[in-house]
């Protein structure tokens, strides 16, 4: 989607959210298309769920057990 659409949607500043975009895109968290003067932008989703899963290998205090059912599905969904 454009990042005019995504800013309208979300009713941010373009601005503002090209500045989001290209924090996420240097993260890797988003892949960027051009397509002439208009730049897309999806959601890298194995990224995202690699980055959830490493957020929650130690959560809750080293309680894994609280987590264990959002780890099983990252896992499963990778």
């Amino acid at each position: 989607m454009p990042a005019g659409d995504i800013a309208m949607r979300l009713g941010v500043l373009q601005n503002t959210l090209s500045a989001h975009l290209r924090i996420l895109h240097q993260a890797h968290l988003v892949v960027n298309t051009r397509e002439g003067r208009v730049i897309r932008y999806r959601a890298d989703h194995a990224a995202m769920q690699a980055l959830l899963a490493y957020l929650l290998e130690d959560c809750c205090q080293g309680d894994a057990s609280i987590c264990a059912p959002l780890m099983e599905t990252l896992r499963c969904a990778c």
